[in-house]
């Protein structure tokens, strides 16, 4: 195998961990939504974590493999398809790291109130449906998705 195909496959395998982990996280973060036990919503939002690593490993992965693609196939790092996917991958990854914090406020206060009685609250609700961060995370995702669109239209290309 050629360089160039390593470095494609090892891309690709990028790109599905880090659109797997938007997925699991945002299936965890739907659960989480729609529990009341603060046990439940804590588990929820612990088991995003699993997401969370993959969309770490696959975005770093994707980064640093596509840049080395571009050199490698003789793209130019000017070229509209490459400078719009680094900035929407900024823009995604920005995104999902300011609407974690709050779902990790939200993880700290469920396991809080698991702690004092396990009971519903509406504060924890709130929190878990906070409207900014699951508007930031529709952005992440969408961002996420106009890469993969970029990356393989490669529109000027």
């Amino acid at each position: 195998m050629s360089l160039y195909e390593w470095l494609l496959g090892v891309h690709i395998t990028g790109a599905f961990l880090l659109v797997g982990g938007i997925v699991v996280t945002a299936v965890f973060n739907v659960f989480a939504g729609r529990t009341e036990r603060p046990s439940d919503v804590a588990l929820f939002l612990r088991l995003q974590m699993i997401g969370v690593v993959g969309i770490g490993v696959g975005a770093l992965t994707t980064l640093v493999i596509g840049l080395w693609l571009v050199h490698e196939v003789g793209y130019g790092y000017g070229e509209f398809w490459v400078w719009g996917a680094v900035l929407l991958w900024v823009v995604a990854m920005a995104a999902g790291n300011i609407g974690g914090r709050s779902q990790a406020a939200a993880a700290q206060l469920a396991s809080r109130l698991a702690a004092e009685g396990d009971a519903p609250s509406a504060e924890l609700r709130a929190a878990v449906r906070d409207r900014r961060a699951n508007l930031l995370f529709v952005l992440s995702g969408s961002a996420t998705l106009l890469v993969l669109v970029l990356m393989i239209w490669k529109p000027g290309a």
